[in-house]
């Protein structure tokens, strides 16, 4: 039995709405960095390189998604 390509191109486009995530989630890391800049402006430094590595973990789940839909679209699955 062999899988379709219809089968996988829905599955990679399930897998590539990770970035819908992604994005939620970094948009919540900068409001929440912009809340803590604005009630204390004197720790901007230290907010700012806790909102990067944020946004870098948030992104990476992205990148995790798009990996996972071009491996389901371009490998030869066994029947």
């Amino acid at each position: 039995m062999e899988i379709s390509m219809g089968l996988m191109a829905i599955a990679a486009g399930i897998a590539v709405l990770t970035g819908c995530g992604a994005g939620v989630g970094i948009g919540i890391v900068f409001g929440k960095a912009n809340d803590a800049v604005a009630r204390q402006p004197e720790v901007s430094g230290k907010v700012m390189a806790q909102t990067i590595l944020g946004a870098a973990l948030a992104e990476s789940t992205a990148i995790y998604g798009l990996v996972i839909s071009l491996i389901v679209l371009f490998v030869k699955w066994p029947a």
